[in-house]
């Protein structure tokens, strides 16, 4: 990587196998969601994967990354070993970091 730390949403390729049962599996796009604050500090990050599968569900924000259309996959956080991040590929629009933002506030509320 790049940076020395991942950055809160940047969308980073992550290797997510092994996975188990009804995980995202394959090495994917995703977005980082932990605070700068810990991605600092911790070997960990906290990520959502993004799919092109639309389920339009409460959990999924849709965006559009590398012009193509998709959803981040709130419902599939995971904390994965920062070594699983293989490259960087870009960033979400302020727009899709503060949807996140808000549907990860729902979510924990």
């Amino acid at each position: 990587m790049k940076n020395s730390f991942p950055i809160r949403f940047y969308v980073y390729l992550v290797q997510l196998d092994p996975a188990l049962g009804s995980e995202i599996r394959k090495s994917r796009p995703c977005v980082v969601v932990s605070p700068n604050e810990m991605n600092t500090q911790l070997r960990t990050v906290i990520i959502a994967p993004l799919t092109s599968t639309l389920k339009s569900w409460p959990t999924r924000v849709k965006v559009e990354f590398q012009g193509k259309h998709g959803e981040v996959a709130l419902d599939q956080i995971r904390t994965v070993d920062s070594g699983r991040l293989i490259k960087h590929l870009g960033a979400m629009s302020t727009k899709e970091a503060e949807q996140i933002r808000g549907v990860l506030v729902e979510m924990f509320m």
